[in-house]
């Protein structure tokens, strides 16, 4: 397999699905490279800084026969289309009883860590996962960016793929040829039999290395990536904690209604999962503030490899009552 980066992944994935049909094209206010090239201007659309006004376009071409692909860029400027995503995009289909599809594809960068200040490093993904009708990707490797996002821009329905910044530059292994990976599977990065960490994008990186430190003392941490935040693959997620008895989460977003609290949620309502618990759920999460510009303040704001090595510490030593 070649190794390349989570960035190339991304761009590769787009320029083989719009090679693969003629129907997809991409709408953005600016482009990485110079897509325009091979596909020319009626399929790779440079737009006026409005994503209001790009993203209900998107939509629409997306119930006029095309698969679009629109490109926030960040997060920070999908709000000012809230509009067209959540009364709109996510109700569409719905409204008009599944007789028309909408197969567009909203793609943007999340999470801090590059010191890009409050408005540009967010991690707000749980917002959409709130809105029924709605999609969504978390990729956390190079390999799972270009699957994932082939299989959202073929699926018929609307998805947001949360692209993690800090990720853009790792390189990692990615198949050769034509391959997607299913929306809503799960995948088990690391098998492990004494506690289960659940960690999203940049964090399943960061629960690898915890997991090399820590198997140096003799624990073996299970690793497991969710991938896709909606649907959940709460099946994969429940299996490894049946087996482990011990859950960590780890997510850069805030705590407070969060991805990492659904994650809970999905573990501990399931009454088999909860029996197999041995110690009381952890999440280690990013702090609830907006990111700091600082350096020093901004990785105070963000999780890191010690508060989860403590966070397993926590799940190994602690236990609760059972009713």
């Amino acid at each position: 397999m070649r190794e390349i980066t989570y960035a190339q992944a991304l761009d590769e994935a787009l320029a083989e699905e719009m090679r693969r049909d003629q129907r997809v094209i991409t709408l953005a206010t600016d482009f990485t490279g110079n897509p325009e090239k091979e596909f020319g201007p009626s399929r790779v659309r440079l737009t006026p800084i409005s994503e209001a006004a790009l993203t209900g376009m998107g939509l629409g071409a997306a119930g006029c026969g095309w698969r679009p692909v629109v490109n926030w860029r960040s997060v920070t400027f999908s709000f000012v289309a809230m509009d067209q995503i959540v009364n709109q995009a996510s109700k569409i289909r719905y409204m008009f009883g599944g007789q028309a599809d909408f197969p567009v594809t909203y793609r943007c960068g999340v999470g801090g860590g590059l010191r890009l200040a409050a408005q540009h490093s967010q991690s707000p993904y749980s917002i959409w996962m709130h809105v029924a009708g709605l999609k969504i990707i978390l990729p956390a490797t190079p390999a799972d960016a270009k699957g994932l996002l082939k299989s959202a821009i073929r699926d018929n329905n609307p998805v947001v793929s949360f692209e993690c910044i800090r990720l853009a530059g790792v390189k990692g292994p990615v198949p050769d040829g034509d391959y997607t990976i299913p929306l809503g599977v799960a995948e088990v990065k690391r098998k492990g039999t004494d506690v289960t960490i659940v960690a999203l994008a940049y964090y399943v990186q960061e629960a690898l290395a915890v997991a090399d430190q820590l198997a140096a003392e003799g624990i073996s941490i299970e690793v497991v990536d969710p991938r896709t935040l909606v649907p959940m693959d709460a099946g994969t997620i429940r299996a490894s904690v049946r087996k482990t008895g011990r859950l960590v989460i780890v997510d850069e977003a805030p705590a407070t209604c969060s991805a990492a609290a659904e994650i809970a949620a999905l573990v501990t309502e399931d009454i088999e999962t909860f029996n197999a618990l041995k110690a009381s759920v952890q999440r280690v999460c990013g702090a609830p503030v907006p990111i700091p510009y600082s350096p020093t303040l901004e990785a105070a704001a963000l999780p890191d490899q010690a508060q989860i090595v403590a966070a397993v510490r926590r799940v190994l030593q602690g236990a609760f009552a059972r009713p």
